[in-house]
């Protein structure tokens, strides 16, 4: 992922989630930090290893993880989901159409494996 693209979602969710925000706990101890969060919970959603082999990557453990996992994709759908998760409208249909069917694959629309 680009820089800039994991710099706007890391932002966003910060503004967004209080939980992502580093702060101390009540023995002083700092909490980890956000881009710790935010990479565990990409590298899940990106490559579907489960929880607890995040641990070796990003020093997070297992249950950290997923509580990090459930937020993160609250937040991305709170902030993000009216732009990137909405239904096509009739132009958006129209230029994928015109992309597939330049790459052989005609009205194949939402058909990943192009069986149906």
């Amino acid at each position: 992922m680009r820089r800039h693209v994991f710099d706007r979602i890391h932002n966003a969710v910060l503004s967004c989630d209080p939980y992502f925000v580093r702060k101390r706990n009540d023995a002083g101890a700092i909490s980890l930090s956000s881009y710790q969060k935010i990479t565990a919970a990409l590298r899940i959603l990106a490559y579907g290893v489960p929880a607890d082999n995040v641990d070796e990557y990003v020093r997070i453990g297992q249950t950290t993880t997923l509580s990090s996992l459930k937020r993160f994709v609250n937040a991305v759908v709170v902030l993000f989901g009216d732009e990137y998760l909405r239904s096509p409208n009739r132009n958006d249909i129209t230029r994928l159409f015109s992309i597939d069917e330049k790459r052989g694959f005609p009205e194949m629309l939402g058909s990943i494996d192009c069986m149906h």
